[in-house]
C-alpha cells in the first residue's frame, strides 16, 4: 500500500528499526552535514533530529541512503522490479490474442490509478503564513557554501504554452526571510519553461513542496520526456494516484500531503549571484547568476518534518536515487538500443561522469554505435565516459570491468573522443556546458574489425570439475573467513 505522505514513511522506518532518532540540540549549520556524511559513509540509518536550534521542525535526512530504503521508498523488493513491470507494459505480445487481452485487464487496470486525483482539502494547507525561511531549520551544508540551502525541493511550474505541469528538484538557496536563488541549468525543463514566460512577457509562479512520500520526490528527480507529467509517473510507482490541490496564491496543484509548501514567483528581469554550493559531484559548484524566487506565503502541517539532504563525495544519498534512475529506465534504453544487456553509473562517477554497458555484439564497431546512440538520448548526452563490454561481462563487477578494459584495448583503434553537451557541473572542461567525452570499447575484437592475430579464450575451469570440487568442498576443512 503506497505511503500516504513522509511521515507516514518515517513510521515505517522506525518500525523496520532503520530509522535514527536524535534528541539533543544540533545545529542545522555545518554540524548535521558532518553527522550525516558520517553516517552515510557507512552506509547508516536514516535520520531524524528532533531538536534542532532555533527552530521548532524537526529534520529527516538520509532517509533514502541505501538500496534497502530506496527499496523500502518505492515499495519493491527490488529496483529490476520496476523495470520488469515496465518491460511487460511495453511488450506489444500480450496483447495480441483476444484470450491475452482479456488476461492483461488487470495489469491495464494499474494505469487508471496513475492519474493524480484533486482534492479542495489538503494537510498541507492545516497552516497559511507569510513566508519567513528564517523558521525552517534549512543547512548550511559545507564550510564553502554561499549560504543556506533548500537541497530537497519539489519545484512546480506550468508550461504558459501548454498549460503542463513539470516538476523538478532545483536547490534553492536562501538569501533572505523571502526570497531564494533558483538554480535553472541551461539543459533543464524548467530553464526552458523559464525562457517561456520571458518571450511572452508574463509573471512566472512557482510553488515548492518539501516533504512528500519517497515516490514522489523520485520522480522529481527523473529524467522524464516532456510529455510524461512527474505526478503521473509518481502515481504509477506508488500504484496509487498523488492527492493534488490548488495553491493558494496561484492555479499550481501541489501534492496536497506535503510537508511544506512554499508559493510564489519568479521575477523574469531578477538575477543574484548565487553558490558556491558543495555538489554531488564532490566539488564545490561555482558562482553564477541565477533567477530570484520570491516566495509570498508558507503553507503546511500542523506538525510537519523538513525533509532535506546532502551532496558531496559518494556515496551519499543522492547515489542511490540516481541507481534507482538506472535500473528503472533501462527499459527505455532497451527500447532504442535493444542489444543493450544491462548498464551500470558507478557511484565514483556521480552519475552522469561514468556509464558502463554490456552488449550482445552483433557486427565490427558494435560498440561505438552503441556509444554514439546513448549520446543521443536525453540526459545521456551528459555522460563524459561510455564503457563497452560484451554480453558475459557483468558491467555491476567493476573488477571484472576494469581487467577487461586494462587488457582488451588498444587506444588507437578502441577510444572514441565526441565533442559534446556536457553537465553544467562539469568542472574539467575548459568550457562551460560542453567539451569531449571518452568511448571506450572493451569488447573482443573480430577479424573483421582488423584484428587478424588470434583473441585468448579467458581462462575458466570446466564445468565438471568445479561441480566436483562443490560436492567435496566440506571435505576439505577448509575455514570460510
Amino acid at each position: 500500500m503506497a505511503y500516504k505522505d513522509l511521515q507516514d514513511f518515517i513510521n515505517h522506518l522506525r518500525d523496520k528499526k532503520l530509522l535514527d532518532e536524535i534528541e539533543i540540540e544540533v545545529d542545522s549549520e555545518l554540524e548535521i552535514t558532518e553527522i550525516a556524511d558520517r553516517v552515510s559513509k557507512k552506509y547508516g540509518h536514516a535520520l531524524l533530529f528532533k531538536n534542532v536550534k532555533n527552530s521548532e521542525y524537526p529534520v529527516l535526512i538520509n532517509s533514502l541512503g541505501t538500496y534497502e530504503r530506496m527499496n523500502y521508498g518505492l515499495e519493491v523488493e527490488n529496483l529490476d522490479d520496476i523495470a520488469a513491470t515496465i518491460m511487460d507494459f511495453m511488450d506489444v505480445t500480450n496483447y495480441i490474442t483476444l484470450i491475452n487481452k482479456v488476461k492483461s485487464i488487470p495489469k491495464l487496470a494499474r494505469l487508471a490509478r496513475v492519474f493524480p486525483k484533486k482534492v479542495k482539502n489538503a494537510p498541507c494547507q492545516e497552516v497559511i503564513e507569510d513566508a519567513d525561511l528564517s523558521k525552517l531549520p534549512i543547512l548550511k551544508c559545507w564550510p564553502k557554501d554561499g549560504g543556506r540551502y533548500i537541497t530537497l525541493p519539489l519545484v512546480i511550474t506550468v508550461d504558459p504554452e501548454t498549460n503542463q505541469q513539470n516538476v523538478g528538484m532545483y536547490r534553492l538557496q536562501v538569501y533572505d526571510k523571502n526570497t531564494t536563488g533558483m538554480h535553472w541549468h541551461l539543459h533543464k525543463d524548467g530553464k526552458e519553461i523559464y525562457e517561456k514566460y520571458r518571450k511572452l512577457g508574463l509573471k512566472m509562479p512557482v510553488s515548492v513542496a518539501l516533504g512528500c512520500d519517497p515516490a514522489t520526490i523520485y520522480a522529481a528527480t527523473a529524467p522524464l520526456p516532456k510529455m510524461i507529467d512527474e505526478m503521473i509517473f509518481a502515481g504509477f510507482l506508488r500504484k496509487s494516484p498523488v492527492e493534488i490541490v490548488k495553491s493558494i496564491t496561484n492555479d499550481i496543484y501541489v501534492p496536497a500531503n506535503a510537508e511544506f509548501i512554499l508559493e510564489g514567483y519568479v521575477d523574469l528581469d531578477e538575477k543574484r549571484l548565487e553558490g558556491p554550493f558543495g555538489d554531488h559531484t564532490g566539488y564545490y559548484s561555482l558562482e553564477d547568476m541565477y533567477p530570484v524566487f520570491h516566495i509570498e506565503k508558507i503553507t503546511r502541517k500542523k506538525h510537519p518534518v523538513y525533509p532535506t539532504t546532502i551532496v558531496g563525495k559518494p556515496p551519499m544519498e543522492d547515489c542511490y536515487l540516481g541507481k534507482a534512475t538506472e535500473r528503472i529506465f533501462l527499459p527505455l534504453m532497451k527500447v532504442q538500443c535493444p542489444e543493450i544487456i544491462d548498464i551500470n553509473f558507478p557511484l565514483e562517477g556521480v552519475f552522469h561522469n561514468c556509464v558502463i554497458v554490456s552488449i550482445k555484439k552483433a557486427y565490427p564497431k558494435h560498440a561505438h554505435k552503441i556509444m554514439n546512440s546513448l549520446w543521443g538520448l536525453g540526459q545521456m548526452m551528459y555522460t563524459k565516459m561510455i564503457i563497452v563490454v560484451d554480453e558475459n561481462i557483468d558491467p555491476q563487477d567493476i573488477s571484472t570491468v576494469a581487467w577487461k578494459v586494462f587488457n582488451n584495448i588498444d587506444p588507437s583503434r578502441d577510444i572514441v573522443i565526441s565533442e559534446g553537451p556536457l553537465d553544467a557541473l562539469d568542472h574539467a572542461s575548459n568550457t562551460p556546458f560542453y567539451g569531449s567525452r571518452l568511448g571506450i570499447d572493451a569488447t573482443k575484437k573480430w577479424p573483421s574489425e582488423g584484428h587478424s592475430r588470434p583473441w585468448p579464450d579467458d581462462i575458466e575451469m570446466s564445468e565438471e570439475v568445479k561441480k566436483m570440487v562443490d560436492k567435496r568442498w566440506s571435505e576439505y576443512g577448509i575455514k570460510e573467513t
